[in-house]
This record gives structure tokens, sequence and C-alpha cells, in this order.
């Protein structure tokens, strides 16, 4: 008996191997070829081409991409500060490299990158994991914790163009207000909450009850170090100079294409946050990195003005989007690529000064 159940808990295990990655891999790409399908399907190709190498004006492309640049350098200043304050501390060029490379990863291995730059911290400082971890989780939390904030500011800044859309699309009003109104919807939810609750009191040893409180604990200690760590205001000034080079990169490729220029001429810098808010949260969307749910909602924040602007056509903000994805994606791989030879010198010559320094 203990031999079956010794061959059964092995297979379990082979099972496990192969489908946690195809879930954890295959679920995002799914997602991004389903979204890109449906998107270049409903276009007019050759129209978007066109309006790309005949209206747009590539130097404020250019001008948000060095912003893109900027804004990597200053997160890995931020997380520095967190890995100071944990006794782990990494040159700011070895920093910069790991954040570089971790949108680089991200690209091929959704959410791999993260670990991919705890790894790499861990092992070229020779500090734990779990601690290096831990600061890391603490720096996406303060991200989701930022898109949350600018979300609520952009339902109350741009009410009155949500709701004008709104009125312009009747049956997506109706499918909201219904939703709203469901009784299914207000029963669900208690339900669910006492549910959660019963699991987390009374099966304290289930595997995923566990995972949760683990990680509500790295969590937890990360936002402890914040609070008593030194340079607490730098963090702070560092993540609003962050999303403002994250928003303004943005807000420069709004004046590479004529309408969207019209965007900002009309409705003013509201328009642009909220097309930027939404892109945010596109990003939360398991893809590789951001392909698909991205454009999807940079056109879905276009369309709101589009009734004002009857040059913002699918084709036009399916232009804008792709062009502002591409090329962010064509600076990921190149950082990507110049990181990791910059990683394979700098293994290099670390095993150099310890050859030397053997006795």
């Amino acid at each position: 008996m203990a031999e079956l159940h010794e061959i059964s808990s092995s297979a379990q295990q082979a099972k496990n191997k192969w489908w946690k990655p195809l879930v954890k891999y295959g679920v995002p790409l799914v997602v991004t070829l389903g979204l890109c399908y449906l998107l270049f399907t409903s276009v007019n190709l050759h129209e978007m081409m066109r309006i790309i190498r005949t209206q747009c004006d590539f130097k404020w492309i250019a001008a948000g991409l060095a912003l893109s640049v900027v804004s990597h350098i200053i997160r890995a200043m931020r997380w520095q500060i967190q890995l100071y304050a944990l006794k782990v501390t990494p040159p700011l060029y070895i920093t910069v490299l790991s954040i570089f490379g971790t949108y680089a990863v991200n690209l091929i291995f959704p959410r791999l990158g993260e670990f991919w730059r705890t790894g790499y911290i861990s092992a070229r400082q020779k500090a734990p994991f779990s601690t290096v971890f831990g600061s890391m989780v603490c720096d996406r939390l303060s991200d989701t914790i930022t898109v949350l904030l600018m979300l609520l500011a952009a339902l109350i800044l741009a009410r009155p163009q949500i709701m004008d859309y709104l009125h312009q699309n009747p049956q997506m009003l109706d499918t909201i207000k219904g939703l709203a109104t469901s009784p299914w919807l207000w029963v669900a939810i208690p339900v669910v909450i006492i549910l959660l609750w019963a699991l987390w009191k009374y099966s304290p040893d289930n595997k995923a009850v566990k995972a949760v409180k683990g990680l509500v604990a790295g969590i937890w200690q990360g936002f402890a170090v914040i609070s008593r760590m030194q340079g607490k205001g730098k963090w702070l000034l560092y993540t609003l100079l962050l999303w403002g080079c994250y928003f303004f990169q943005l807000y420069l490729a709004f004046f590479a294409f004529p309408a969207t220029e019209m965007v900002v001429e009309r409705y003013g810098i509201t328009a642009v946050f909220v097309c930027f808010v939404l892109s945010s949260i596109s990003m939360g969307v398991p893809s590789n990195g951001g392909i698909g749910p991205y454009q999807w909602a940079l056109i879905f924040g276009l369309s709101m003005y589009s009734a004002g602007i009857p040059e913002l056509t699918k084709e036009y903000t399916t232009a804008f989007a792709n062009l502002v994805l591409w090329c962010n994606t064509l600076l990921l791989i190149v950082l990507g690529i110049i990181t990791f030879i910059a990683v394979g010198i700098d293994k290099h010559h670390s095993k150099k000064i310890l050859k030397q320094n053997e006795p």
C-alpha cells in the first residue's frame, strides 16, 4: 500500500510539473494572441499603416521612449532604498540592469521577470531570496495602490465624458445597470466573503490559505521596512517621479498624431489621464508584456472622445495604440539585450576577481 501511495504521489507531482507551467505561461499567451487576433481582424490594416506612415511625427515617440528609460532608472533608485533598508546593497547600475531585465523577460514569460530580478540580486549580493522577494512584492504592491488611487481620480475627473460615452452606447449602460441591480450579485458577494472567512479560520493548513498568509506576511514585512527605513521622503518622491514619467510618456505620444493632439486641445490633460489609467490597469491582465490588453485599453479610452472628434476612427485609434506599444516593446528588447550582455560581463569579471583572490 505504501508503494502504491508513493507511486500515486509521484504521478501527481509529475502531472503538476507540466500543467502548472502550461497554465502560468499558456493562459497569458492565449490572451495575447486572442486579443491581437480580434484587434487586427476588426480593422483595415492598410489604412492603419497609412495613418502611421503619413501622419505620425516620430520625434514625440522618441521623446517618450527617452522618458521611459528614465522611468526605469527611477524605479531602480526607488527599489534600491528598500534593498538598502534590508542590508542588501547592490550598486545602482546593477539594480538598473535588474529592472531592464525584468521587463525584457516579462515579454516572453509573464511575471517571471520579477522572479528573475529577485534571483539575480539575491545571487549577486549573497542575500536571502525571501528578503529580496519581499521587497520586490512591496515594490509591485505600491504600484497597485497607486493605480487604484489614479482610477478613483479618473472616475471623478472624467465623469462627464464617461456618462456621455455610456449614453452613446445604451447597451453597455443597460448591462451595467442590470449588473448593479441584480439580486444574484448582492447575494453572491456576502456568500463569497463568508466562505473565504470560514476557509481562513477553520482550514489554516489548507495550501492556498498558507500561501496567502505567507504572501500577506511578506507584504506586511515589506511595508514595515518602508515605514522605518531611512529615505522615506525620497522613496515617495521617486514614486511620484516614476508615475509622472509614465504619464508624460503617453502625454508626449498624443502629440505624435494630429487627431490625438486634438483630443488634448479640446478635452485637456484629463483625457490623457483617463487613457493612462486604463492602460495602467490593462497591464494587470495576464499577457506577454501587456500586448493585447494595452492596445484595447487605449482604443477604449480614445473612443470616449471620438464623438467630438470624427477623425478618431477605429483605424486611427488602433494605429496610435499599436505604434505606442510596438515602440515600447522594441525599446524593452534592446534594453534586454544590453542587460544580458552586461550581466554576462559582470559575472565574468566577478569570477576573475575571485580567482585572483584565491590563495
